[in-house]
C-alpha cells in the first residue's frame, strides 16, 4: 500500500514560525542540539523530522507542538477572527510586537503589564483632555 503524500510541508510550516520569531537555524540549532544542515534539509523538504523531533523544535520556537498541523476552525478561532478583522493594520502589528516580546516574561509580569495597559487606558484619555492648550505665535498676548 503505498503512502498517502503529508497535505502539510512541514519544513515549510518550521521555517515560517522560525522567521515570525527572528530566529535563525543556528538559534534552532543551540536550543535543540539539532544540527543546522539538518534543519536546512527538513524546511526544504527533504526529510521529514519524527513527532519528537517536531516537539523539540516546537520547544526551541516557544509554540506548541500543534501550531505545525492546521485543524478545523473552532468557535474561538472564528471569533479571533472576527476581531482580528475589526483592528487596523497598526493595531494588529502593536499587538504581534506585544506578542513577540512577552514570550521572555514571566506570568506575574504579564499580569504587570496588563494592569499598566489598563490604567493607561483610563487616565490618558483625561489627562490629554485636561492638558493645557499650548499657544501659538499668533495668539499669545504680547506685553
Amino acid at each position: 500500500m503505498p503512502k498517502e503524500k503529508p497535505k502539510v510541508n512541514i519544513g515549510e510550516v518550521i521555517r515560517s514560525y522560525r522567521n515570525d520569531r527572528g530566529l535563525s537555524q543556528g538559534d534552532i540549532e543551540r536550543r535543540t542540539g539539532l544540527l543546522r544542515c539538518y534543519l536546512s534539509r527538513v524546511e526544504n523538504g527533504h526529510t521529514v523530522p519524527s513527532l519528537e523531533t517536531l516537539a523539540k523544535i516546537a520547544e526551541a520556537m516557544e509554540i506548541s507542538l500543534a501550531d505545525f498541523f492546521p485543524s478545523a476552525d473552532t468557535p474561538q478561532d472564528r471569533e479571533t477572527k472576527k476581531v482580528l478583522g475589526e483592528l487596523s493594520e497598526e493595531e494588529i502589528r502593536f499587538l504581534a510586537d506585544i506578542k513577540k516580546y512577552s514570550t521572555t516574561l514571566t506570568d506575574e509580569d504579564k499580569k504587570l503589564v496588563l494592569a499598566m495597559i489598563r490604567k493607561m487606558a483610563t487616565v490618558v484619555p483625561r489627562a490629554v483632555a485636561a492638558a493645557p492648550r499650548v499657544r501659538s505665535a499668533a495668539t499669545r498676548p504680547s506685553y
